[in-house]
This record gives C-alpha cells, sequence and structure tokens, in this order.
C-alpha cells in the first residue's frame, strides 16, 4: 500500500509525540529484532525504531531490510529514528 503526501503528513503528526519502541543496537538487525518489530506493528501500526548504526549507510540498509521484512511503509527517516506504518486487519488509525 503506497501512501500519499496527504496521509504521509498525517502519519508523521501522529508519530511526533510517540517514543522508539524497538531499538536495534550494536547487535544489529537480527531475526529476534524483527520478530518484535513484527509484533509491535501488528499490535500499534504506527512505530518509531532506533537504530544504532555507525554510518548512514548501514541505517538505510537496516532501514530498508526491516521495510521489506514487515511488509511496512516507511513515513519518516530523521537521524537514527525510522517511522513505520503498517494497516492493521482492523485498522485503529483511520488514514485521509
Amino acid at each position: 500500500m503506497a501512501l500519499n503526501n496527504k496521509q504521509i503528513k498525517f502519519l508523521r503528526t501522529r508519530a511526533h509525540r510517540l517514543k522508539p519502541v524497538v531499538i536495534i543496537g550494536n547487535a544489529g538487525l537480527t531475526d529476534a529484532v524483527l520478530n518484535e518489530i513484527e509484533t509491535t506493528i501488528e499490535h500499534h501500526e504506527l512505530i518509531k525504531v532506533k537504530i544504532n548504526a555507525a554510518t548512514r549507510e548501514d541505517r538505510q540498509s537496516i532501514t530498508d531490510r526491516v521495510r521489506r521484512s514487515v511488509h511496512a511503509e516507511l513515513v519518516s527517516q530523521v537521524g537514527h529514528i525510522a517511522t513505520f506504518y503498517r494497516a492493521a486487519a482492523i485498522p485503529s488509525i483511520k488514514l485521509p
């Protein structure tokens, strides 16, 4: 599901008050971390993930892998924080 600009702006506004719920540390993106992201996004729909990677390219690579693995849309990425959205079976967030 591709998001349009109005939906991205709406989700970024809602995500502003959120804290990162998953932190990817020095061990990198493991299967356990991916499972945690999957479980969390299934429950919350809109989540922030903190990516502690050394370089910008590493952060981008991890962000792309998370997006593909959990079939989510990247709403925004600012520094070490990436925001992802995936609609639940019964969505609680009503997109414009």
